[in-house]
């Protein structure tokens, strides 16, 4: 079982879900990705994304990084 981070921060729609996307096609079952961003619109993206690919968001967690918000996405590939 395989844990990547995906640094997606100054990434705009629809780059960070674009990129999660095309993570998830190279993992297997089981594996985790670690997307961190700091769009807010993946706040929406993200996990409307996980409803079409099946995938599961096991955590999403928002936090402070240099005055911008950054959201975390645990995603793991059913």
């Amino acid at each position: 079982m395989a844990e990547k981070i995906m640094n997606l921060r100054g990434l705009k729609c629809p780059l960070p879900t674009l990129r999660v996307k095309k993570m998830l096609t190279t993992l297997q079952s089981g594996d985790v990705v670690i997307a961190e961003c700091t769009d807010p619109m993946a706040a929406i993206d993200i996990p409307n994304l996980l409803r079409q690919t099946g995938d599961t968001l096991e955590a999403r967690e928002t936090g402070k990084e240099q005055g911008r918000d950054l959201l975390t996405f645990r995603i793991r590939k059913t």
